[in-house]
């Protein structure tokens, strides 16, 4: 079955104890945190500080995307707040390399994530340091976008270069009933939703939907 991890960028942030309870409770894999630095994407968001306050209630993972210019100057923070899966981005200047054999000496799972005009090639160097790679199926910065379809192909392709591996593919963007099965029968096996879970009347209802998706029972 398919993974879901709600990405509480799209949350009322006012009560987010109470929504990382709720979505465990639903059922949720993982808790999708987004971190924006205001400079790598046009957008600010969490810091360590807040994965540290939601840590006590989550009894799943907490999956951190770190969407930043500098990540290496915040891994320590990150990992001592409680993250339990950090990804990078590809498009960082930095030598990411280390950044991922510090990850994992810390006994951190390991993501690299693509932007939309990144091509799957640039993976080959990073696949032996990868747990996960999350292709972003939107512009990353803001929630609430457009599935952009032109990512299947990309899915496919790292579906492909991750076969032997078994590294989980992740997609994050406009996730929905229409777009989840499209990603999950291209080789996605987590899918990351924010406001088509959170604006949903039913978590519980809604994560179980995007779990099958796939699947004939969807």
């Amino acid at each position: 079955m398919t993974l879901v991890a709600p990405s509480i960028l799209s949350a009322d942030i006012a009560h987010l104890a109470d929504v990382v309870q709720n979505v465990c409770a639903a059922g949720a894999d993982l808790i999708h945190i987004d971190v924006m630095d205001g400079h790598f994407v046009p957008n600010l968001t969490f810091g360590p500080l807040l994965v540290k306050a939601i840590k006590p209630y989550s009894s799943i993972p907490l999956d951190v995307h770190l969407m930043m210019t500098n990540p290496q100057d915040f891994l320590e923070d990150f990992i001592n707040a409680g993250s339990d899966q950090i990804t990078l981005h590809a498009e960082v200047e930095q030598d990411i390399i280390p950044m991922l054999k510090f990850l994992r000496s810390k006994g951190i799972k390991t993501g690299l994530s693509l932007k939309p005009r990144t091509p799957a090639s640039v993976l080959e160097t990073y696949l032996p340091y990868l747990d996960l790679v999350l292709v972003m199926t939107v512009e990353p910065g803001f929630g609430g976008q457009d599935f952009l379809i032109t990512q299947l192909p990309k899915i496919s392709l790292i579906k492909t270069m991750t076969e032997a591996s078994g590294i989980n593919i992740q997609v994050d963007g406009g996730i929905n009933d229409k777009s989840a099965p499209l990603c999950v029968e291209n080789g996605a096996s987590t899918l990351i939703s924010g406001s088509y879970i959170f604006n949903s009347s039913d978590w519980s209802k809604t994560i179980q939907l995007l779990q099958k998706a796939g699947t004939s029972s969807f």
